[in-house]
């Protein structure tokens, strides 16, 4: 065990947790964003059909085709490349995060999707019998409960996003991974690389567990026997 070697290599990987960090919270805002608008378009019927028609296609289709099927497919259509949004689609990293917020939406709005049916018709029913809007209702007793019985999920889908930027280091991005994999063809060090990477992720994985066990009990003390 060469624990210098570990310590510079550990220096030099969290040189890109920043970036990795950084898709992963954005990927995570708007995908639950767009997660959102798709159950608010289940409530017709055309758009029922557009949203699970959607979730069918990210859900059904590795991230890594998508991240390909962005960075180096849109690039094949000449609308795309004489359109506004070419000087961001030509960039990795706007790709990259594209693919992320895409995927991540699918999977959102179904863990969305059943925590919404899991809120009581009663206290819907008792929340605008009390005279409050739509939006009221929504805002204030809706979404608190769907997102409340949605959250053990939902910290498993946050992990499952950090540890997917990782693919973007196939795109040229150099967070964690691209990092390693560039230290590796440099050194041909392979498992010491990719055991610091792996320790990166662990980490980062037992602190969305902690926080998001930490936000359970915040919200649902009575179920913990703590005083809120």
């Amino acid at each position: 065990m060469d624990f210098d070697f570990f310590a510079g290599m550990f220096a030099q990987l969290l040189k890109g947790l920043p970036l990795t960090l950084n898709l992963g919270i954005l990927a995570l805002l708007g995908g639950f964003s767009l997660a959102l608008a798709l159950n608010l378009m289940r409530a017709t019927r055309i758009g029922n059909a557009v949203a699970s028609a959607y979730v069918f296609v990210f859900r059904g289709t590795p991230l890594l085709i998508q991240i390909f099927m962005i960075y180096y497919g849109l690039a094949g259509f000449g609308f795309v490349r004489q359109s506004f949004f070419w000087p961001f689609l030509r960039e990795p990293y706007w790709c990259g995060l594209l693919a992320l917020i895409l995927n991540d939406a699918a999977y959102t709005s179904e863990i969305l999707r059943g925590g919404l049916r899991s809120v009581p018709k009663g206290a819907v029913e008792a929340g605008r019998v009390s005279g409050m809007t739509r939006f009221a209702v929504l805002r204030r007793i809706t979404l608190p409960i769907a997102i409340r019985q949605a959250l053990p999920a939902y910290s498993n889908e946050v992990i499952s996003i950090l540890k997917s930027t990782a693919l973007v280091s196939t795109i040229t991005l150099m967070e964690v991974t691209g990092i390693a994999r560039a230290a590796v063809s440099e050194t041909w060090r392979a498992v010491e690389i990719f055991l610091c990477a792996a320790v990166i992720y662990l980490a980062l994985s037992l602190l969305v567990t902690r926080l998001s066990a930490w936000v359970e009990r915040r919200l649902s003390p009575w179920q913990f026997g703590v005083t809120p």
